[in-house]
């Protein structure tokens, strides 16, 4: 079975592919100086400000804050998965993908084409089942009630699973003994019932044996973004609970990233240049089926940060569809805090509450399409519903009510990035409390950079001011040939400063592998917790790094290791008046009085 990529491999492969070549095939670039720019892909802007540059092959916008590398742009603007760019990038190359391999006694779970080849399987029985089980007609019947037709329901590749514990461990599964791989007497292959579990399609007994996860219900197919079916969402047929039961988390499928529907409705998304966001399956089908074919469900969870970044990718407008009740307003709220950080200019999102009683699958039949655009033309912007909601909770004739109504709104507004977007929420907030906006705009301004600084990991603090660590990881970053000019005896792990552990992280993996790039640093921390603040780091800009970095930087490590050595000596001379300390304490503490006389 294949393994993981080996990121020595990914490392290699940054280096060979041109950035600069790879994005010009998707954004046309000018020359602009020593770099490249273009209008952003990923925000609307009339002057650009969408950098690429060659020497450290990463891109970066300085309108929307979007950067990365090469692999970084496959996903945002090819809306790939990272195996995926590493692919295109390796096929690019004309080199092969190697994989590392596991130990032989390792239990391995069947994952990649097995499994999805599995997953087509199980999906291929599910339609024939609706055309052909005896218990077929109760589904027909059920779907037909709903107002859904054939045509429909085969465009959604619609199926049935039905009554009883084994109809498709005995379609699928091997027996205990095993069986051939296609049997006989089925089109159908056969898998291991331990594939079918890790495939989520059945469940294995405490006391041991197995049965169907689903049974009596109508199936839908569950699409990735490449139109792969990853998962199936059930719909019961009777009053049982759950209503809706969906695939568990398997090595396929993640429901906090997937989005039913949306591979269907991509084209249309980006056609209507919005998309919709509804509750459940039968909303997505009843919509298409009267032509509106821009909308998506959630799967069993609240709306995601990665599920807004995926739908901002294809269009800038979110609209999300609730219930008008207490429950719905809840549910709204929830998905306007999620939506706060993911919004800048050129993104919007809007809320559309609906009559009590109605979902957008018995509203559209009800009142017909025309009904329905007309309702979502008058959804309510996100703005609107998040000072109307927090309005509600004061009385703006007090001034202590229109100075809570400050405090409620501030943290909301901060996490909004700054721009028109959030002036123009300042500068309602001040209109309702009355307050001065520039004060106002302090207030926000200080609340988002306490936010900001707690998780960025580099703040600083009386022992010593964060842009002398962030410029020195930004250099290193920036200009990765710098790590020649740190002796190799100058280590910082141990230092008590906000960001060393990060400086010295950079400065063993530069060691390692001498020659790299801005490109290859940010991939190597791909997926960790640094990730997205070397990515700031790799375009942050200062007078510091507009001139001579090569002759800047050493004074800067030597006040790092000046600091650091002062702030370890005085911890150890706390530990002495506190108690004593052992004699390598004592022999460390003498060396670094030394050199702070020195």
């Amino acid at each position: 079975m294949a393994g993981r990529i080996p990121k020595q491999f990914i490392d290699d492969l940054i280096t060979r592919v041109d950035i600069v070549e790879l994005i010009d095939e998707r954004v046309p670039l000018k020359k602009a100086g020593k770099d490249y720019k273009a209008n952003c892909p990923f925000h609307e802007e009339k002057t650009p400000s969408f950098t690429v540059s060659s020497d450290k092959q990463f891109y970066h916008c300085f309108g929307c804050g979007v950067h990365g590398t090469a692999i970084g742009f496959l996903m945002e603007y090819d809306h790939m998965s990272f195996p995926e760019a590493v692919e295109e990038l390796a096929r690019r190359a004309g080199v092969e993908i190697p994989r590392e391999t596991y130990s032989a006694t390792a239990p391995e779970a069947p994952v990649g084409p097995d499994l999805l080849e599995l997953m087509r399987e199980a999906a291929r029985l599910y339609r024939s089942q609706l055309r052909e089980h005896p218990q077929a007609p109760i589904a027909i019947d059920y779907l037909k009630g709903r107002g859904i037709t054939g045509e429909i329901a085969k465009e959604f590749e619609l199926g049935f699973a039905p009554d009883g514990w084994d109809n498709l461990l005995k379609a699928l599964g091997k027996d205990e003994e095993g069986s051939p791989a296609r049997s006989a007497s089925s089109s159908f292959h056969k898998y291991s019932r331990e594939s079918l579990v890790t495939a989520g399609l059945a469940i294995k007994k405490d006391g041991g044996g197995y049965y169907d996860r689903f049974r009596a219900r109508v199936m839908f197919p569950i699409h990735d973004h490449r139109g792969r079916i990853v998962g199936f969402g059930g719909r019961v047929l009777d009053k049982g609970e759950p209503k809706y039961l969906n695939s568990p988390e398997t090595p396929l499928f993640h429901k906090g990233r997937e989005l039913y529907g949306l591979f269907r409705a991509r084209e249309a998304i980006k056609r209507e240049n919005r998309v919709l966001v509804v509750e459940g399956y039968m909303d997505v089908v009843a919509l298409a089926q009267h032509s509106i074919d821009f909308a998506v469900a959630t799967l069993g969870t609240a709306t995601t940060r990665d599920h807004l970044e995926r739908l901002f990718r294809y269009a800038p407008e979110v609209i999300f569809c609730f219930d008008g009740d207490r429950a719905g307003r809840e549910a709204a709220w929830r998905a306007l805090e999620t939506t706060l950080p993911v919004l800048r200019d050129g993104r919007q999102a809007s809320f559309l509450f609906l009559p009590d009683g109605e979902d957008p699958d018995t509203l559209v039949r009800k009142e017909g399409a025309a009904a329905f655009h007309a309702r979502l033309s008058v959804a309510k912007p996100l703005p609107d519903f998040l000072f109307e909601t927090l309005v509600k909770q004061v009385d703006l004739t007090r001034l202590d009510g229109r100075a809570r109504l400050v405090e409620l709104a501030r943290p909301h507004l901060s996490k909004v990035a700054p721009g028109a977007l959030q002036q123009l929420m300042q500068d309602r907030l001040s209109e309702l409390s009355r307050f001065d906006p520039g004060k106002l705009s302090t207030l926000v301004s200080t609340s988002r950079t306490f936010a900001r600084k707690s998780a960025a990991g580099l703040t600083g603090g009386p022992k010593e001011p964060p842009s002398v660590m962030r410029l020195a990881i930004a250099m290193l970053v920036q200009q990765p040939a710098l790590v020649a000019a740190v002796p190799p005896d100058w280590q910082f792990e141990e230092a008590d400063l906000p960001g060393a552990g990060l400086l010295q992280d950079v400065l063993n993996l530069l060691r390692s592998a001498p020659g790299m790039n801005t490109a290859r640093v940010i991939e190597h921390f791909h997926g960790g917790a640094h990730e997205a603040a070397l990515g700031k780091l790799a375009v942050m800009q200062h007078p510091v790094l507009e001139h001579d970095v090569a002759a800047e930087f050493p004074g800067l490590l030597a006040r790092l290791r000046a600091t650091a050595t002062r702030e370890r000596a005085n911890r150890l001379l706390q530990k002495q008046h506190a108690g004593g300390l052992n004699p390598d304490e004592m022999a460390e503490l003498s060396r670094l009085l030394a050199q702070r006389k020195s």
